[in-house]
């Protein structure tokens, strides 16, 4: 491979050097201006980190595919540290059967539903918060909104919920190499792990739930019952950690351009593109990888069969080459086409949960708070997957 990887610009980049992970968008320039697809030495695979490039990857499942593992490891050849994904790690026609039974679980009609439910508790939060000082707007804002409404729509057991943020963790460090970060977090997730592995099972879910709808699908023939629980731990994995980011990145992107919320107070109809627009600015979900399924060339470059792909997604949303001004936050840009949640048939499932949640926060903010302050740096979680917030010091100002 590494002759044929010749034709590709070979980079002295490793994306998963802690250096690299705590600050990956001061690398993305000389990713995207290197060319369309280039060679990482440090990982032994081929990368892309332009839009147009990382799209038509991500379009084109059968030629990069996910059933072969979306992180460094290949399953052709190596054992997975768990079962793999029916959705995320599936190519078709597996990957339609189980995405269409998922599909009618998590409705645009099931969120609806619950959504006046979801924008009563984001109220409340944000009146405790209001007028209470500086504090942490990861765990009293980022994490604690997500816990109060999403393991309710799953069904989820009461007790241990918290576990669900050090298991994504875990998953999401799982994609990149087995490197110190994943080995720390495993061992500190161990019990996170076993209470996941638990609440995945049907005696454990309460009726009604999108667990249980699954698990009711599977009576119907729609898939067995290991596939059952197999689906809902993939509701745990993704459900939860992401969407914390996600948040917590909305309210750091306000601190950051104060002048775009006062910009959305007084036009609160831009709210979703301010919503998009963090999706594409924030970058909380980095890198996904692909495996190619035969040989193909891209942008002149021959890439063998059987050879990993890593994608920048986050360079991606930031490449000049489709974006101007790209590393501005701009609510009144149209975002659209930003791959935060993938592109294709492997597109996030959970990208209305997540966006929904986002929105209850929004308008439960933007009534209340006439401007939202750092009162200190940022500080970062690092991953080998997504670029997380560690800590986020604010205050909320009150209208």
């Amino acid at each position: 491979m590494a002759t044929i990887a010749e034709s590709a610009v070979a980079l002295d980049i490793d994306p998963f050097d802690p250096a690299f992970l705590a600050d990956p968008f001061a690398a993305h320039p000389a990713l995207r201006d290197a060319g369309a697809v280039v060679w990482l030495p440090a990982i032994g695979c081929f990368a892309m980190a332009r839009h147009a490039e990382v799209q038509a990857a991500l379009k084109d499942h059968t030629t990069f595919v996910s059933g072969r593992g979306v992180g460094l490891a290949d399953f052709a050849t190596e054992e997975p540290w768990r079962p793999p994904s029916l959705l995320l790690e599936a190519d078709p026609p597996l990957h339609d059967r189980t995405r269409t039974l998922m599909n009618r679980v998590a409705s645009l009609g099931a969120l609806r539903k619950v959504m006046p439910q979801w924008q009563a508790k984001a109220d409340a939060l944000v009146d405790s918060l209001l007028g209470s000082g500086p504090f942490d707007a990861v765990p009293a804002l980022a994490e604690a909104f997500p816990l109060a409404v999403f393991p309710d729509l799953i069904g989820l057991r009461e007790q241990g919920r918290e576990a669900l943020i050090p298991y994504a963790t875990v998953a999401f460090n799982a994609f990149g190499p087995r490197n110190a970060l994943l080995a720390e977090t495993m061992e500190a997730a161990a019990g996170a792990t076993a209470w996941v592995a638990q609440s995945c099972k049907r005696e454990m879910l309460t009726p009604g739930g999108w667990g249980m709808q699954v698990y009711e699908a599977a009576d119907r023939g729609e898939c067995t019952q290991d596939e059952a629980e197999r689906l809902v731990r993939s509701f745990l994995t993704a459900g939860v950690d992401t969407t914390v980011n996600g948040i917590a990145t909305l309210i750091h992107a306000f601190a950051q351009f104060p002048d775009e919320w006062q910009r959305l107070r007084a036009q609160p109809g831009l709210a979703k593109k301010a919503i998009e627009e963090s999706l594409r600015w924030g970058g909380t979900v980095q890198t996904f990888f692909r495996t190619t399924a035969r040989e193909v060339e891209v942008a002149g470059v021959q890439i063998p069969e059987g050879a990993k792909v890593l994608l920048f997604l986050a360079a991606a949303n930031r490449d000049p080459r489709k974006w101007q001004e790209p590393d501005r936050f701009d609510i009144d840009r149209t975002a659209s086409g930003h791959v935060g949640f993938g592109f294709g048939i492997h597109q996030c499932l959970g990208q209305m949960v997540a966006r929904m949640e986002a929105e209850a926060v929004v308008q439960a903010l933007l009534p209340r708070v006439a401007e939202i302050r750092a009162t200190a740096p940022a500080t970062r979680r690092l991953n080998n997957t997504l670029h997380a917030i560690g800590t986020l010091p604010v205050e909320l100002i009150p209208a």
